[in-house]
């Protein structure tokens, strides 16, 4: 592969990260690279909070792992490990920089609650504007224009501009309906992405139980606690695993080394998710997603 240095993430790292994820050279510079770049990771690196729940059980460190794009992506590369949105998004920020893209971390509002709590990217190509989020794994990047976007079947989302931002409606299982995130027009950098991730461990939804997902061509595969689902265009599919079958399916579907799979067991973080869920429930939801709503008279 030709080196293009990135400040952050070693030429050498981009590569062997490029080269588990399909690419004998680098992406090309236009939407057409950054959507086989970014299909690839949908394929390939799993939101999960795997190694999160083992460091919050077991307290190791004074910082929560993979924030650092070089020690997320070794981590990956090992173990097949991901992450939640803030060191997804920033690993992978630092992935579309380093192959030349020109790259934002951007904050958001997850159910368009008005505080930041969810992480992401935005790569501008001819003036135009991509969302490419390492959470909702939606598969194509996500235009930030004037128009809605609307995409159905077993990766459904939908993006809306509302007063110089974006909402951003996607729709996955345990969810019955879309729930929206707003994209905020600023920019973050490094250090607010680290510190929102650490404010994390006092408050997140991702902290008691596991929460895995990656796709398959034209299939979305999550595991919430015990339950394993499986989306497609024309079905959905849910299954209650034991102890035994959720570790096999961190292996099996998700990709995880069973080393990763074992030590994760043993911090307690196995029987937590077959637990109930914890906590007061979520705010509801009452908004609809622009192609649910009826058109004014």
């Amino acid at each position: 592969m030709t080196s293009q240095p990135s400040k952050q993430l070693p030429a050498g790292l981009r590569d062997r990260v490029l080269e588990r994820l399909g690419f004998r050279e680098l992406p090309a510079l236009d939407l057409a690279g950054l959507r086989a770049l970014y299909a690839a990771w949908c394929l390939a690196v799993p939101f999960d909070n795997v190694r999160k729940l083992m460091a919050l059980r077991n307290g190791d460190g004074p910082r929560l792992p993979g924030g650092d794009a070089e020690e997320f992506f070794h981590a990956w590369l090992e173990d097949g490990a991901g992450g939640t949105c803030w060191p997804t998004s920033n690993a992978l920020y630092e992935l579309v920089r380093a192959v030349g893209f020109d790259a934002q971390r951007v904050a958001a509002s997850m159910r368009d609650l008005g505080l930041v709590n969810h992480g992401s990217v935005r790569v501008r190509i001819d003036g135009e504007a991509w969302l490419v989020d390492s959470s909702w794994l939606c598969n194509v990047p996500l235009p930030l224009g004037d128009e809605v976007f609307v995409q159905n079947g077993a990766f459904a989302i939908e993006v809306e501009p509302v007063d110089g931002t974006h909402v951003v409606w996607a729709h996955t299982p345990p969810n019955a309906a879309h729930l929206p995130c707003r994209i905020f027009a600023g920019s973050i950098d490094h250090a607010e992405c680290l510190q929102r991730y650490e404010d994390s461990r006092t408050r997140s939804p991702f902290n008691q139980r596991l929460y895995a997902r990656i796709n398959r061509p034209g299939e979305l595969l999550l595991l919430v606690g015990n339950t394993r689902w499986s989306r497609t265009a024309a079905s959905l599919d849910r299954r209650e695993l034991s102890a035994d079958e959720l570790c096999e399916s961190l292996n099996r579907d998700i990709g995880m080394s069973e080393d990763l799979v074992a030590a994760w067991a043993r911090s307690g973080a196995l029987e937590a998710s077959l637990e109930p869920p914890a906590g007061p429930k979520p705010p509801e939801v009452t908004g609809v997603p622009p192609s649910r709503r009826r058109p004014v008279m």
